[in-house]
């Protein structure tokens, strides 16, 4: 993690550079203002990447030794089947959809935001997924 840390870091200074010489030479303030945000969100994620690097243990990608092997095994969990993001698609499809037909439509697609976020919350604590 700290390679992907410094990384960031790396890139967040030479974001800073680009904004600061396109704000100079372009005057244009809706480019430099998303540079910087852009800045911002780099030193975000670096400075988190850094700080958790030094909690976890060396992963294989901070030895130059290591082969690809290294890193074989379990991932991780992940959810086998779920309904809950196709009701969530609904419901921010017929949102979205509200805001260019008319707002009534979100009198039926909130139900289904919120039916779809308690569903993928909730969707483990009950059912035959109980246990995972």
């Amino acid at each position: 993690m700290s390679i992907q840390g410094k990384l960031f870091l790396w890139l967040s200074v030479f974001i800073l550079i680009v904004a600061a010489v396109y704000g100079v030479w372009s005057k244009e303030p809706a480019g430099t203002t998303a540079l910087f945000l852009a800045f911002g969100l780099s030193v975000m994620i670096g400075f988190y990447l850094a700080f958790t690097a030094r909690r976890v243990d060396a992963m294989a990608q901070d030895n130059k030794e290591a082969d690809v092997a290294d890193e074989a095994g379990e991932v991780g969990f992940f959810a086998p089947h779920s309904w809950q993001p196709f009701s969530l698609a609904i419901g921010g499809a017929l949102g979205f959809l509200g805001v260019a037909i008319g707002w009534w439509l979100l009198y039926f697609s909130v139900p289904l935001i919120l039916v779809g976020l308690w569903g993928w919350v909730f969707e483990f604590y009950r059912g035959e997924n109980q246990n995972q």
